[in-house]
């Protein structure tokens, strides 16, 4: 078991040397599409690449899922286990969508030796999320 602090700097080692072996500038945030961002996920369980819909306006959210199933069936050619959940709670009880893709083995951010692993997940299903993205944001922006 780790303490807090000792948590807090695995984390933040962990993605220092992300950023370090796969130094490129992600998407995440920077879609300019309001709501609409990247993101990815890693803690003693899991590791997960995330297209999340969090618009607080619920049309512009539903308007934003809606474009983004009408692609679905090209986002599963970049991604083929991608994850579709039209309605998802966050921990704080926020309700968003969410397309994801979970890397499917134990990992941890408190192991060492899955950091390789979840850092070549990341990378790949990133850059999936992200070709599929600067093909289709026009469609998605409309």
């Amino acid at each position: 078991m780790f303490s807090k602090e000792e948590s807090r700097l695995m984390r933040e080692e962990f993605w220092t040397s992300f950023g370090k072996s796969f130094p490129r500038k992600w998407i995440l945030y920077n879609t300019k599409i309001k709501g609409l961002s990247f993101k990815f996920y890693f803690d003693r369980k899991t590791a997960m690449v995330l297209l999340d819909i969090e618009d607080e306006n619920l049309e512009n959210r539903i308007d934003l899922w809606e474009k983004i199933i009408s692609l679905k069936s090209i986002l599963l050619e970049f991604l083929p286990n991608a994850v579709f959940e039209d309605v998802y709670f966050l921990e704080n009880g926020k309700e968003i969508s969410r397309v994801y893709v979970q890397l499917d083995k134990k990992v941890s951010i408190h192991n060492k030796d899955t950091w390789r692993d979840v850092m070549e997940f990341f990378n790949h299903h990133m850059r999936q999320f992200e070709i599929f993205f600067e093909e289709y944001k026009d469609v998605i922006k409309t």
